[in-house]
């Protein structure tokens, strides 16, 4: 399986952008592969990243492991912290 992230190029959220930044930046320091999903380029990659997450409002950064939702950028956040980020990536 492969992790994907779907983010934005395009927003005005500085909340989104942080929470994009720090996704990805612990992605790398912790030498995860993953695939990012700008949902900006096409309405349709944002919808099938709702669809996938279940919720027709998700905002971005959503993470997944192939077709496996794992959550949002605070719940990855929270995983972080409390050490558990391979469980939170479905990883274990």
């Amino acid at each position: 399986m492969s992790l994907k992230v779907y983010t934005t190029s395009v927003t005005a959220s500085r909340e989104i952008k942080s929470l994009q930044a720090e996704v990805t930046r612990v992605l790398e320091s912790k030498c995860k592969e993953f695939e990012n999903v700008d949902i900006s380029q096409d309405n349709c990659l944002r919808e099938e990243m709702r669809t996938k997450a279940g919720n027709p409002t998700a905002m971005p950064p959503q993470i997944f492991n192939g077709d496996m939702y794992c959550g949002d950028g605070p719940t990855f956040m929270n995983a972080v912290e409390e050490d558990n980020l391979d469980e939170f990536l479905k990883l274990k």
